[in-house]
């Protein structure tokens, strides 16, 4: 059987859920939520963690890497296992273990402990966000519901990167910086309960064997490319970077050929000669950079040049968040009727319209322009994030919804490294340019003052009077400035997301299910075998 008949017996067979199947989705959106959280809130604690466990300047950098290079080189891996031992089992056990981690990590007495304790939130995150991704794919076989579902599942993930810096800003101010991990533990805890009642477990029925070459072919292709990334976006594009880029898609190489030797591949590379499931996903990367690169430059402004509390900039960012959870939810019957190929473009049309409003008038831009700038921008992403989501599931058959789940994670990690890599390092190099210091700023002072929008402005803050003034006015104006470029390549970004999106999403399969046995199956899940 070809992969398309696969795919379209599957879409054939799908079945309407009931009240367990919603009430299953309610579950599975816990640990999504606490995940798109955790991706903001460390940074708000990092000024109290650096204050109590005193780290290097390293050390502070692996705090925050540890997380996101285990949980990028294992996405693939973990999605794969959820597929052979049962996506279900392997969420329960991402969950136990990514609450137990996070209580060591609110009482770690050193850095070096904390880090290590972030390197194992990565291991059991990686188990965590292709199980409920691809246990959407399981209960939701009726394409319409499934529609609603990871239109659901995508804007958990916008309300958790707006409540990031509020809860963040909350907890800070009652309690010691432990307490954005301990988090963890009570929204996990009811996933624990709740789960074996709700949740049905699924798994490929033909999974092969395990194959641990793939295993460490898939992690030493994911880390150093993803670090390099990380590599280029703190320090620029040293030696390091090359090397570490080269090193990574060499060991790529060595994967897909493997693959495509292997009578049961860990990874299909099938799905990757299907228009739809490549286009979805590269509209799914571009889409989170432009989404993380906007938050790079808007986030500072508002903090560093309004003049706004962290958690005011997060509730500033609040309508855009917002925006982007009922474009989601809003486009599902859009896209019942209009195929994927207009309705995506479209949709990004809505986010270049941010990111030019923001070029047109970034140095003299107001908060109330900012923050509808933000609004098209999240109007754009929300669509388009709920229906390439869609696709990439649907462009997978079921046994195969782990695999293709951590796919998706895999883009969209990539795609937030990149946001703050390419965006974040264009703006931070035009602003070194651009910056002209008044006289009175020298010698190490003017170095700080250089190097970055916060280092300018904590140097005025030291300097006072009519130069700290002038320092500060001078920084605004170079940040301001640089940013007018940036909005305009990330316009660009999107216009070749939409491009690909107009390109390759037409070939979708369509739900062609038969009125009779969509009918029969009206039922909720459990009623009957599966």
């Amino acid at each position: 059987m070809t992969l398309t008949e696969e795919i379209t017996l599957a879409e054939a067979n799908g079945r309407r859920v009931g009240w367990r199947g919603w009430a299953a989705l309610i579950v599975l959106m816990l640990p999504v939520l606490l995940v798109s959280v955790d991706n903001t809130v460390l940074s708000f604690a990092l000024p109290d963690i650096a204050r109590d466990l005193g780290p290097t300047s390293a050390q502070q950098l692996w705090i925050i890497d540890a997380y996101p290079l285990v949980l990028a080189g294992l996405l693939v891996t973990m999605g794969t296992l959820g597929d052979r031992f049962g996506r279900r089992r392997m969420l329960i056990i991402g969950a136990t273990g990514f609450a137990l981690v996070s209580a060591l990590a609110a009482f770690a007495p050193s850095a070096g402990w904390l880090i290590a304790a972030r390197a194992a939130m990565g291991i059991f995150g990686a188990m965590l966000m292709p199980s409920t991704l691809s246990l959407l794919r399981s209960i939701f076989t009726d394409r319409d519901q499934r529609r609603l579902a990871i239109a659901v599942w995508a804007s958990m993930f916008s309300a958790g990167a707006a409540l990031g810096p509020i809860v963040g800003g909350i907890l800070l101010e009652h309690f010691a910086w432990g307490a954005v991990f301990l988090m963890a533990v009570p929204v996990l805890v009811p996933l624990l309960i709740c789960a074996p009642l709700l949740l049905p477990e699924s798994r490929d029925p033909n999974p092969g064997r395990i194959d641990p070459a793939s295993i460490v072919l898939s992690m030493a292709t994911m880390v150093p490319i993803v670090f390099a990334i990380k590599e280029a976006a703190v320090h620029g594009f040293g030696p390091m970077v090359p090397v570490l880029a080269l090193v990574g898609v060499g060991f790529g190489v060595l994967f897909v050929r493997r693959q495509l030797r292997l009578e049961t591949p860990m990874l299909d590379m099938r799905l990757f000669s299907r228009g739809t499931f490549t286009g979805a996903l590269l509209v799914n990367l571009l889409s989170v950079v432009a989404l993380v690169g906007f938050l790079f430059f808007v986030a500072q402004h508002l903090q560093l040049i309004v003049g706004l509390s962290p958690m005011d900039a997060g509730f500033a960012l609040v309508p855009g968040m917002a925006a982007m959870i009922v474009a989601g939810l809003g486009v599902v019957p859009i896209a019942k009727r209009i195929d994927a190929r207009i309705v995506v473009p479209v949709a990004l049309m809505f986010s270049v319209a941010g990111y030019i409003l923001v070029a047109l008038s970034a140095t003299d831009a107001d908060l109330g322009l900012l923050i509808g700038a933000f609004v098209l921008l999240g109007i754009g992403i929300g669509a388009a994030e709920t229906v390439s989501n869609e696709l990439i599931l649907s462009s997978a058959p079921p046994a195969k919804a782990g695999a293709a789940s951590a796919v998706s994670e895999t883009a969209y990690e990539l795609g937030a490294v990149l946001g703050t890599a390419v965006l974040g390092g264009i703006l931070t190099s035009l602003f070194r340019t651009g910056m002209v210091l008044p006289d009175g700023v020298a010698g190490t002072a003017a170095d700080a003052a250089r190097e970055t929008l916060a280092g300018a402005m904590n140097v005025a803050d030291d300097l006072g009077g009519a130069v700290g003034e002038q320092l500060r006015l001078a920084a605004a104006h170079a940040f301001d400035s640089g940013v007018v470029v940036t909005a305009l390549v990330g316009a660009v970004l999107v216009v070749v997301a939409a491009v690909i999106a107009a390109t390759t999403l037409g070939t979708s399969p369509r739900a062609q299910s038969p009125r009779k046995e969509n009918n029969v199956a009206r039922r909720p899940i459990g009623t009957d075998p599966r």
